[in-house]
């Protein structure tokens, strides 16, 4: 691999390491976290190293903020491991029922936590079909800024349900001043 100032999150796959991934970037070495050998510190001239999936490409030696960011990134993206994101406090115990029109059907309660469960769970697996769908190395990229647009229109489908959420900055967010 040429020598390159890749940021913290590209993936790398190393010929003794294996899959890592970019948790720290010093000014002749990047810190790679490898899935079956820790982090180590690798030369960024390693011609042993092959790029995956670029991610903030820069000059520029990350802060420690900027590393947490990454961290929990990567775990998303490798570990299968999502953010906790608290449910608003007013929706706490509380439950959702589906009243059907006709009287006589029996109504469905359904705990808002597990329904909000289920939000956050979709909302995490559009994220990662989203990185997919971004780093897919065959797609053109008008295909995947066609897609890109379509799951943006999925965010913004689901905006309904930012009431349930606590923290404002996990909201989802559509297309913004698009009349969709």
């Amino acid at each position: 691999m040429d020598q390159l100032t890749l940021g913290i999150g590209t993936r790398l796959q190393h010929s003794q390491y294996g899959p890592g991934v970019v948790v720290g970037v010093r000014y002749a070495a990047y810190l790679i976290s490898f899935i079956n050998h820790g982090i180590k510190e690798i030369d960024k001239t390693d011609n042993r190293l092959d790029e995956i999936i670029p991610e903030n490409v820069s000059a520029e030696i990350e802060t420690s903020s900027e590393i947490e960011k990454s961290l929990l990134k990567i775990l998303r993206l490798w570990g299968n491991i999502s953010e906790v994101v608290p449910l608003g406090e007013r929706w706490q115990k509380g439950t959702m029922l589906l009243q059907p029109f006709d009287k006589t059907q029996k109504p469905k309660e359904i705990p808002i936590e597990v329904f909000f469960h289920k939000i956050v769970m979709l909302r995490d697996r559009l994220r990662v079909m989203e990185q997919q769908v971004n780093a897919h190395k065959l797609l053109s990229d008008e295909d995947k800024v066609g897609l890109q647009q379509y799951i943006t229109r999925i965010y913004g489908s689901l905006t309904t349900f930012n009431v349930l959420f606590k923290n404002k900055e996990q909201w989802f967010v559509g297309d913004k001043g698009s009349e969709l």
